[in-house]
C-alpha cells in the first residue's frame, strides 16, 4: 500500500496567497503611476502589467476589466492616504492643513483627476468613478473634522471644513501644471490662521 498524501493545510496555501496578494498590490500600484504619468488614453491593462512586472493574463485575473484595474487603484490608494492621515500625530492646525493639502498634491491626485476626465466621457465608468469619490470624500472630511478637532455641532463649522477641503483640491489642480509650493505653503499658513480663528 503506498504511502498516503496528507490533505493540505491552510499554511500549505498561504505562500500562493501571499504572492496573490502581493502581485495585486503591485497591479494597484502600477496603474496609479500610469494613470498619473500616462493619463487615461495612455493607461492600457497591458502597460500598467508590464509596469507591474507581470503578464497580462495576471492582470485580468485580478481585474477581469479596465474600469475595475482603475477605479481599484484610486480606491486602494485613496484608502493608504487615509489610514495615513488618520495615523497623524496632532501637531497643530498648520500641520494638519499641510497633510490635507498634499493629500491633493501628489501621484493620487493626479491619477484620480484622468480617471475624472475619463469618467466624464464614459457612461460605463462615471457611476463607479462618482460613487468612489463620493465615499473618499466623506472619509476624507470626516478624518479632517477628527485632525482639526472641529464640532460640527457649531454653526458655519461644517462649511469651513468643506471649504478646507475644497481649497485643497484647488491647491493640487493648480500644482498639476507647475510646482506651486512656495504660493502653496503661504495658502497652507494662511488657512491655518483662518481654521483657528473659525474652529476656536
Amino acid at each position: 500500500m503506498g504511502a498516503v498524501t496528507p490533505p493540505r493545510t491552510p499554511a500549505a496555501k498561504s505562500p500562493k496567497q501571499d504572492r496573490s496578494r502581493a502581485t495585486r498590490q503591485r497591479l494597484l500600484e502600477a496603474a496609479v503611476a500610469c494613470l498619473a504619468d500616462h493619463g487615461w488614453a495612455g493607461s492600457t491593462v497591458s502597460v500598467v502589467a508590464e509596469r507591474a512586472g507581470v503578464s497580462r493574463g495576471a492582470a485580468q485575473h485580478h481585474f477581469p476589466t479596465r474600469e475595475d484595474l482603475f477605479t481599484g487603484a484610486v480606491e486602494y490608494v485613496a484608502e493608504e492616504r487615509s489610514a495615513a492621515l488618520r495615523a497623524l500625530p496632532v501637531q497643530g492646525r498648520t500641520a494638519v492643513v499641510a497633510a490635507l493639502v498634499d493629500l491633493y498634491t501628489g501621484p493620487l491626485f493626479r491619477a484620480a483627476l484622468q480617471l475624472w476626465v475619463a469618467a466624464s466621457n464614459e457612461d460605463q465608468l462615471r457611476p463607479r468613478v462618482t460613487e468612489l469619490e463620493g465615499r473618499v470624500g466623506r472619509e476624507t472630511h470626516r478624518i479632517a473634522v477628527e485632525l482639526l478637532g472641529a464640532d460640527e455641532e457649531r454653526p458655519g463649522v461644517r462649511e469651513t471644513v468643506q471649504g478646507l477641503l475644497d481649497m485643497a483640491r484647488g491647491l493640487g489642480l493648480a500644482n498639476v501644471l507647475t510646482d506651486d509650493r512656495a504660493r502653496r505653503d503661504r495658502v497652507v499658513a494662511q488657512w491655518a490662521r483662518l481654521l483657528d480663528e473659525a474652529l476656536r
